[in-house]
């Protein structure tokens, strides 16, 4: 698939979801771009639904909205907040580290650069691109397990891994769709283009897609 083609294709894409939802973090940043907030929600939703994941965040950003104000708040109480996000144990401890980080390292204020926010324990790069892309407007591409098997199953790119599709959208993907990517892939994957046996015949750009990797689908 080239770049003449991939336009539809997310122009289809991009309509499908915005007659669904978008995904919680976008939904966040159309109301308010809050890097810090985008920065915790995103940590706390690592494996665990936007149903869980939106509660958890205002029930956490309604006790403290700031890293200070987070650090001055017990673990079990960030603990309580956030559960039962998965792995609430391990992201409560994550969330304080990255605070003690951002008020130490920072001042309070979330790096506006990947390579800074990589610096961040228990902060990846598709954490770091969403921060830069919906917390500050940046430039980045932010890949998942999402958007690494739509890509690979549209033909569009062909790689290993979400690390490995990122760097391959960045040489390929025209920039005017790298902020809107993540968003619209993420959302159609979570409900169309399944990892196993994907919607195919409720597809709308399945006239478009290779089906790379296909074996079933419905």
């Amino acid at each position: 698939m080239n770049n003449t083609v991939i336009a539809p294709v997310l122009e289809l894409i991009k309509g499908y979801v915005q007659a669904h939802r978008l995904p919680l973090v976008a939904e966040m940043a159309q109301v308010r771009r809050d890097p810090f907030r985008i920065l915790i929600s995103t940590i706390i939703s690592l494996r665990t639904k936007d149903e869980v994941t939106g509660p958890a965040t205002e029930r956490l950003f309604a006790l403290a909205a700031t890293p200070d104000d987070m650090l001055g708040l017990p673990e079990d109480v960030v603990m309580e907040a956030i559960y039962p996000a998965g792995f609430y144990r391990n992201k409560t401890r994550t969330i304080r580290h990255v605070c003690r980080e951002l008020v130490t390292r920072y001042d309070g204020r979330v790096p506006d650069s990947i390579d800074e926010l990589l610096t961040l324990k228990g902060v990846g790069r598709k954490t770091a691109n969403l921060v830069v892309i919906l917390g500050y407007g940046g430039r980045g591409i932010c890949v998942d397990i999402h958007v690494h098997r739509i890509s690979n199953r549209l033909g569009y790119v062909a790689t290993k891994s979400p690390d490995e599709t990122e760097w391959a959208l960045r040489d390929k993907l025209p920039e005017e769709h790298w902020e809107t990517y993540n968003t619209y892939l993420v959302a159609f994957g979570r409900d169309i283009c399944r990892p196993l046996s994907p919607l195919c015949s409720r597809c709308c750009v399945s006239h478009y897609c290779e089906r790379v990797g296909v074996i079933r689908s419905r």
